[in-house]
C-alpha cells in the first residue's frame, strides 16, 4: 500500500521492551515484557490514523514512544525526517512542541491544585518563546473560547468541570503550542456516550482549523470508523493489518481482525441475525512469553504448521498484489487470502 504524499511522522520497527528482573542487590534480568515489538507506520499530513485493539496490545505504549514520554528499545520515529528518538536537551524540546499528546482520563491527566488558565498556559511557560508573557492570558482564554468554553472560566479549578469539559480543557493544553500532531490516547473511552459524540466532532473541527495530523488510539471500532481516514490493527504488541477506513471495516482480511469486527454491535436486528460471529478460541499469550511464527496462531483457525515456523511480515497478501480493489491492503497473514469457515462457536482447529 503506498505511503502518504507528505509524511509528517514514519515509525520504523519500534520496539519497547521492559526487562523483568529478579533480585534486590543484585538484579538479574530474566525475561522482558514485549509491549511493543516491530510496529511500523506512516502518518500523513492532516491525515488521521487510527489505532484499535484489545487492552494489553501495546496502544499506549506506543502513544508514550510518540511523545518522548518512554525511550524505545529499538527503531525509529522520524518526524520530517528526523530520527527524533536519538534528540536529547533543546533539539528534543523543540520537536516536543509539534507533538503533543491528549491523555486518556480527564479526571488523573489535570493538576487538581492549578486552576484552568495554568494548566492550559503551562506550555508556555516549557516554551517561552511560543507566547509573550503578557500576552498568554488572552491566548488561554482564545484556546478556551476555540474548545467550546467559556473564557471566563480561566480561574477555575477542574473539579468545577464534568468529565467532558475536563477533556476540552486537556484538548486545549495540547493545542497552546500549535503543534502539527495529536497523539490522542483513547480520549473519549472515560466519557459517556453522548459527550463521546461532541468530544469527536469538536476533534474533527480543530483538526480542519488547525492543519492537525492525529493518531488516534481507541479500543471502540465505531469512533475509529467515524474519525479515521485509515486504521491499524494492534494484536501482541504489533500492527496486524493497516489500510483505509473501508478497506479494514468492509474487507478485513487478517483473522483477528474479522474476530474484532464481527464482536461490534449491530443495531438492526434482523441484520444481526444473519451477521457471521466469530468467537476466538483461547486467551491472549502473554507478553513476557509470546508463541514463535504467527503470535496469533494459538487462536487462529486458519493456523497451520508453518504459522509456527515464518513470523508473517505486514504486506499485501499474494492473491491481491495486483489488484486496486479495498482487499489489497496490508495483511500480516500468511494465509490471509483464503476463504475458510470461521468458528461460531469458538472450536476452531488445534493449534500447532
Amino acid at each position: 500500500m503506498s505511503a502518504p504524499a507528505e509524511p509528517v511522522l514514519e515509525v520504523d520497527g519500534l520496539v519497547k521492551h521492559y526487562p523483568l528482573t529478579r533480585g534486590v542487590l543484585f538484579k538479574k534480568q530474566i525475561g522482558a515484557v514485549k509491549a511493543v515489538d516491530g510496529v511500523d507506520f506512516t502518518l500523513g499530513r492532516g491525515e488521521t490514523l487510527g489505532i484499535v485493539g484489545e487492552s494489553g496490545c501495546g496502544k499506549s505504549t506506543v502513544a508514550k514512544l510518540l511523545c518522548n514520554l518512554e525511550r524505545p528499545t529499538a527503531g525509529a520515529i522520524r518526524y520530517k525526517g528526523e530520527d527524533i528518538t536519538k534528540l536529547s536537551g533543546r533539539a528534543l524540546k523543540a520537536v516536543r512542541r509539534n507533538i503533543q499528546m491528549v491523555f486518556q482520563d480527564p479526571y488523573t491527566s489535570l493538576n487538581p491544585r492549578m486552576t484552568v488558565g495554568d494548566i492550559i498556559g503551562e506550555p508556555y511557560e516549557i516554551h517561552p518563546e511560543a507566547a509573550p508573557k503578557g500576552d498568554r492570558r488572552r491566548r488561554v482564554q482564545e484556546l478556551l473560547d476555540v474548545v467550546g468554553l467559556n473564557p471566563e472560566y480561566v480561574n477555575r479549578y477542574p473539579h468545577q468541570f464534568s468529565g467532558g469539559q475536563r477533556q476540552r480543557i486537556g484538548i486545549a493544553r495540547g493545542l497552546a503550542l500549535r503543534p502539527e500532531v495529536i497523539v490522542a490516547d483513547e480520549p473519549v473511552s472515560a466519557l459517556d456516550v453522548s459527550v463521546q459524540a461532541q468530544v469527536i466532532n469538536l476533534l474533527d473541527r480543530l483538526q480542519s482549523e488547525f492543519e492537525l495530523s492525529y493518531v488516534f488510539i481507541a479500543h471502540d471500532l465505531s469512533i475509529v470508523r467515524h474519525i479515521s481516514d485509515r486504521v491499524g490493527v494492534m494484536y501482541l504488541g504489533r500492527i496486524v493489518e493497516i489500510g483505509r477506513d473501508a478497506e479494514i471495516y468492509d474487507h478485513p482480511t487478517h483473522p483477528y481482525t474479522q474476530a474484532l469486527l464481527s464482536a461490534v454491535p449491530v443495531p438492526d436486528p434482523e441484520a444481526r441475525e444473519h451477521r457471521e460471529r466469530i468467537i476466538l478460541s483461547g486467551d491472549v499469550p502473554s507478553p513476557t512469553d509470546i508463541p514463535s511464527g504467527c503470535r496469533f496462531r494459538t487462536r487462529c483457525w486458519k493456523a497451520r504448521e508453518r504459522c509456527a515456523l515464518e513470523v508473517p511480515q505486514l504486506a499485501v497478501p499474494a492473491e491481491f498484489r495486483l489488484a486496486t480493489g479495498p482487499a489489497a491492503h496490508d495483511s500480516a497473514c500468511l494465509f490471509a487470502e483464503e476463504k475458510q469457515v470461521v468458528p461460531v462457536d469458538g472450536a476452531g482447529p488445534e493449534a500447532p
